[in-house]
């Protein structure tokens, strides 16, 4: 049954097509774009667009950005000799914002997935290794820990430990705030292996 007309429904169709967004959710702002002012939309869906048009991935660690080389690689007050490798440039912004990390980043891009057919080659591991021929001390990798993390992060230390640089692995285990008794054995394994002294 067609409640709202051809214009709507195309609307909410677009919008449940973003990640995320179900169709309740896609319904309810398509319901908030349609009261919005005519400017505001008009705003909205210009800076859209000039994001699409604009934004590209940085040539060094393949992160959005708007200029050839993103904020961080073209810092030189940055350590380009170590390189922390994430999945996804929400990865690379979290670690940001500790603001404790001085190094540089390499986004893959995805994970090796086996079961959704991604293997090494649909992620970003050639440019990686291509990085590698500078004057790289350390590789850092920070992939999640789920299973298609922890297979990639296996596969980028195969390839990379006979190069010689240092390869390390971010620890993970028991969250702040974490009730052991809910945690799974493989998150308390790690916990305890990446144990440090007080």
């Amino acid at each position: 049954m067609d409640l709202y007309g051809g214009t709507i429904n195309k609307l909410i169709e677009e919008l449940a097509g973003l990640p995320g967004i179900g169709n309740k959710s896609a319904q309810r702002l398509a319901f908030h774009l349609i009261n919005m002012p005519k400017e505001k939309v008009e705003r909205l869906a210009k800076t859209m667009v000039e994001a699409r048009t604009n934004v590209r991935y940085c040539k060094e660690c393949f992160t959005l950005t708007e200029h050839e080389l993103c904020p961080v690689c073209a810092n030189q007050g940055r350590d380009h000799g170590t390189i922390m490798v994430v999945e996804t440039t929400r990865d690379l912004a979290a670690y940001e914002k500790t603001g404790k990390y001085t190094g540089v980043y390499h986004v893959l891009h995805g994970a090796i997935s086996p079961m959704l057919g991604i293997g090494p080659n649909d992620i970003r591991l050639k440019e990686l290794m291509q990085r590698l021929q500078s004057d790289i001390q350390e590789v850092i990798i920070a992939t999640n820990s789920s299973l298609e993390g922890e297979t990639t992060a296996m596969y980028i230390g195969k390839l990379i430990k006979p190069t010689g640089i240092k390869v390390t692995r971010i620890a993970s285990g028991v969250p702040v705030g974490g009730d052991l008794e809910y945690i799974d054995e493989v998150t308390l394994l790690r916990a305890l292996e990446g144990r440090t002294e007080l």
